[in-house]
């Protein structure tokens, strides 16, 4: 009987900092800021909440004509999406946006299944949660003025790249939509914060134990 030999699984590697920030990112790209996971959401004033998105994140860079798609680790996915790529090149440059790559299902409900098995890129849209860089960089600027400054700039938008909504107070009860839903959970954030790269306790993320992402995560599958 012929026994053939298996091979190592080769996992590729991503050189980082001692922050743990990649160092081999390209030029211009911001490492993104990454919600802290809590068991609840925030309570009292000062917070505002969206939806947590079951997709990829994602870093749109439009300039001098160009549009670039990176992942949260600096990749270079602009070939991946076009549909977003198309959107992006409608807008006034130079611009950076912090976003979510999803699949909407018929119902308008993120498939990840089908985001990972790359049968659908083309339909894939971007969900735009905040913007880093609008002729300027206004990661200083509080995230309450960021994010007007993000729904003037995709005010013309279509479908390829969508505006996040957010809500104020009762975090608790949309939190519990959520889970009702089935969706992935919430992420909280305080209006006045500046956006800084790395893990935030200002932006804080609670996820729905019963969603497929959660089951993801427990199975160490995508």
């Amino acid at each position: 009987m012929l026994r053939l030999k298996s091979r190592p699984l080769y996992i590729p590697t991503i050189a980082r900092s001692s922050r743990g920030r990649p160092t081999n990112a390209p030029p211009g790209f911001i490492h993104p800021c990454r919600p802290i996971v809590a068991q609840r959401p925030p309570s009292g004033p000062g917070w505002v909440h969206e939806l947590k998105h079951d997709g990829y994140r994602l870093q749109i860079h439009v300039r001098d004509g160009r549009v670039r798609l990176y992942t949260m680790n600096g990749n270079d996915w602009t070939k991946r999406y076009p549909r977003i790529v198309e959107e992006a090149a409608r807008l006034r440059a130079p611009l950076i946006i912090d976003a979510e790559v999803v699949h909407l299902s018929a119902d308008g409900v993120p498939d990840f299944d089908t985001l990972h098995s790359r049968t659908a890129d083309d339909n894939a849209v971007a969900l735009a949660f905040d913007l880093l860089l609008s002729g300027e960089d206004i990661r200083r600027q509080p995230l309450v003025e960021r994010k007007t400054a993000l729904k003037w700039v995709l005010r013309k938008a279509r479908e390829g790249i969508q505006y996040v909504e957010h809500a104020e107070g009762h975090g608790d009860k949309l939190f519990a939509a959520v889970c009702n839903l089935g969706l992935e959970g919430i992420v909280s954030k305080r209006l006045t914060s500046a956006y800084k790269s790395g893990p935030s306790k200002v932006w804080i993320k609670v996820k729905n134990p019963k969603s497929s992402a959660a089951r993801r995560a427990k199975d160490g599958t995508f």
